[in-house]
């Protein structure tokens, strides 16, 4: 079995991919440091695969920890590297903490990578180096305009730091999986997503209302250039993007790739906007939702939705699930978590 490192494996996509990796035959060693994630997705992740995957508690931003995790991981067959923070709005407000913890991590992962004789990378990516792009869909092509968050601005940064690596060290092999917006849960509703505090992603905020927990949703801005006026996004289920990464990391242990640096972009291919998301959520739950017109968000593009064709084609993979059954899975978790 090939050894693989999932960092931000006990996060949100990173458990969804421990998960698809261990059905694949992978042995898993999963490092976390737990700032936005729970030991306890450990039992579900087992509960799942029946597997329980190696796990390392550590701080990614410290150098010395990450040098002592290779030289005692010598197997390490390939790295796909999740552990990064994310949220848009945040990053807006506490840009140095997005820098240090999405660049400096990278940096010291990658200087482990290409000391050693050959090394495969996933790396996660998004939609947001875009910015608002032109055209939609979008394909790997679009222009990379500037970043309209740190946060954003963290994934262009990270790409082209791979990509310059790529350029001077030929026995280091990496992907970059810029995906668009994932939801849902696992269908056993053993994990999903579990943000700390108040969420920063639609889907869930949308759960905990219905469930009780929020007193209204708050759409930011019905005034936007679109059919109903909210922002549009590709929302692709957690595990056919979890499926991607697998199918990613085959291609290069299997030497399929076409040169040692691509991108793909990871989505449904279908734009539906946050009104769209709710009215779903209403029909799968057979519930009314409240929800409030707020004012724009800074950061938000307006649209952003995937052209598929280079993964469907060059990766063998395409996304399975619609958005009613991502949505009728985060609300199975949601009832789950809350004892519903």
């Amino acid at each position: 079995m090939d050894k693989v490192l999932v960092t931000g494996g006990l996060g949100f996509i990173g458990s969804h991919t421990v998960i698809e990796l261990q059905n694949e035959g992978f042995e898993v060693v999963i490092i976390d440091n737990l700032s936005n994630s729970s030991i306890d997705v450990l039992e579900g992740i087992t509960a799942i695969s029946g597997k329980s995957p190696l796990f390392e508690q550590l701080d990614l931003k410290d150098k010395s920890a990450v040098q002592n995790f290779f030289s005692k991981h010598k197997d390490i067959k390939g790295v796909i590297h999740f552990a990064a923070s994310k949220a848009v709005g945040e990053s807006v407000q506490e840009p140095l903490l997005y820098y240090e913890n999405n660049l400096n991590t990278l940096i010291y992962i990658l200087q482990e990578l290409t000391a050693k004789k050959a090394s495969n990378f996933i790396f996660s990516s998004s939609c947001t180096v875009y910015g608002q792009a032109d055209n939609m869909p979008i394909t790997e092509d679009a222009a990379i305009k500037p970043a309209e968050s740190p946060y954003g601005n963290t994934k262009q940064i990270g790409e082209e730091i791979i990509k310059d690596t790529c350029k001077v060290k030929s026995n280091f092999n990496a992907i970059a999986l810029r995906y668009f917006n994932p939801i849902g849960a696992h269908p056993t509703a053993e994990i999903g997503e579990l943000p700390i505090g108040v969420p920063q992603n639609l889907v869930p905020f949308i759960t905990q209302t219905g469930a009780g927990l929020r007193d209204a949703l708050s759409v930011f801005g019905d005034d936007y250039p679109t059919p109903d006026g909210t922002c549009i996004r590709d929302y692709i289920h957690v595990v056919d993007l979890a499926k991607a990464h697998v199918v990613a990391l085959k291609r290069l242990l299997n030497k399929k790739n076409t040169s040692n640096y691509e991108t793909f972009n990871i989505g449904t291919g279908v734009g539906s906007s946050v009104l769209e998301v709710i009215h779903s959520f209403e029909r799968v739950s057979n519930k009314s939702l409240n929800y409030k017109i707020a004012d724009r968000r800074e950061g938000d593009v307006i649209s952003a939705y995937a052209d598929t064709t280079k993964a469907n084609e060059e990766l063998g993979w395409k996304a399975a699930s619609s958005l009613d059954e991502a949505m009728l899975s985060a609300w199975k978790w949601e009832q789950k978590i809350r004892g519903l």
